[in-house]
């Protein structure tokens, strides 16, 4: 009885100092994400205002590039090396945090085609390595730590706690759940999006109406072949994206000279052709989309714009634009397959979300907190094909699949087939 009694009131004290810590991390993440998302928000509408800044995007660029020169960071540098760093459980240097900030802000004035999930997840990390060191350093803790900063800082910018929670400890390890972060992380998201609205943070508002569909058989196979659209442009996406980065840091080694010339040509396109849409992260685009309208091109154009300015140096994440090309690629083939376009477009930005994350889990959380349970059948689906038709490529290079996603592993180097350990 007495070793029982000593078990209990050592996880007590344990459970007490965790939560009060993860909810220390939130507040901090809170306060950051929330303005973050201020700043990023009061920056687009300055683009819009002025449409004479998106000419500067060159001379942003140049900044960018100079910031983190300055700051002695590789300019590559972003949520892949994160990733790494929970794997490894190596420090992450906390520069990192006002370098990000910065220059996703100066990509969104400027006009480049960007996220900021990117920037949450970067800021996160840092900061939450950063106040790990405020624990004795025992296990996993760092590693725990700095999940909770980036579920944090996602929940603080999209105001989807459970979403952030699932997703930070799903991606890093595919088939695998780091479950002992889930209750540490769910504390720093639930706290972060709470401070983030009490300080006046924009909250993200995807609306779709009621009664577009029931589940049936038929709507099931409809929603199923948008999952299969998605599946196919997710790698499409990452294949872009992937082959644009190494392309453009081949083409162009020099990092002022590469970021001032993509900055250029976004610029110019974006000016010169009256395609001002696919700059930002195009949120008026998404809206639209889940009214049911999209110009069927958009979504290539989106991969297309974003392609070049992630490439060349600016910052910011590839979330958002993959909720742009999700929308409108739901919104066009969704009346193909006889659904409602404007449910289409919602099926299609959780489809694609999980299509180049492999987050499936989180992907259906993230249709809950977004669109609510109704459709929920139709999202998991939706989700199911995409996650499995995506195959093993990711946005991301430093996932680890514990799993294939088909059970083929490949005969030599015994990892998934078609993904490089």
């Amino acid at each position: 009885m007495k070793f029982k009694l000593r078990e209990v009131f050592y996880y007590t004290r344990a459970f007490a100092v965790w939560a009060l810590m993860s909810a220390a991390v939130g507040a901090v993440c809170g306060v950051v994400g929330g303005a973050f998302a201020i700043v990023v928000e009061e920056s687009t509408h300055l683009r819009q205002h002025f449409a004479w800044l998106s000419w500067l995007m060159p001379l942003a660029g140049l900044a960018i590039a100079g910031l983190y020169r300055l700051l002695k960071l590789p300019l590559s540098i972003g949520t892949d090396e994160i990733i790494k760093t929970v794997q490894t459980q190596e420090d992450v240097s906390l520069k990192m945090a006002p370098a990000i900030f910065l220059s996703t802000a100066l990509t969104h004035l400027t006009g480049g085609s960007a996220g900021r999930e990117g920037a949450a997840l970067q800021l996160g990390g840092s900061i939450g390595v950063a106040m790990s060191h405020l624990m004795p350093s025992r296990g996993d803790n760092h590693r725990v730590f700095q999940l909770c900063g980036m579920a944090a800082l996602f929940s603080a910018l999209f105001g989807t706690p459970l979403a952030a929670t699932v997703f930070v400890i799903e991606i890093i390890d595919i088939g695998k759940i780091h479950h002992r972060a889930l209750l540490p992380c769910l504390i720093s998201a639930l706290t972060a999006k709470l401070v983030a609205i009490a300080i006046g943070a924009p909250a993200e508002v995807f609306p779709l109406a009621a009664g577009l569909a029931e589940c049936t058989w038929l709507t099931l196979l409809q929603s199923a072949g948008v999952g299969l659209c998605c599946g196919v442009v997710a790698v499409l996406f990452c294949t872009v994206m992937h082959m644009s980065g190494k392309y453009m840091r081949k083409a162009i080694p020099n990092n002022f000279l590469r970021i001032a010339m993509g900055g250029g040509l976004v610029a110019l396109l974006a000016m010169g052709l009256s395609l001002q849409d696919y700059q930002g992260s195009g949120m008026h685009v998404i809206l639209e989309a889940l009214k049911g309208n999209a110009a069927p091109e958009a979504f290539l154009l989106k991969i297309l714009f974003t392609a070049i300015t992630l490439s060349v140096g600016f910052k910011g994440g590839e979330i958002v634009p993959s909720f742009f090309i999700g929308a409108t690629l739901g919104c066009v083939t969704a009346p193909i397959l006889g659904l409602d376009p404007a449910l289409g477009a919602g099926l299609g930005i959780i489809a694609m979300f999980c299509g180049v994350t492999n987050g499936a889990l989180a992907s259906i959380v993230l249709s809950v907190e977004l669109f609510g349970a109704e459709y929920l059948p139709l999202f998991g689906i939706a989700v199911a094909v995409s996650f499995v038709l995506s195959g093993h490529i990711s946005l991301y290079h430093t996932q680890h699949f514990e799993e294939p996603k088909m059970g083929h592993r490949d005969p030599v180097t015994g990892t998934p087939d078609g993904h490089t350990a």
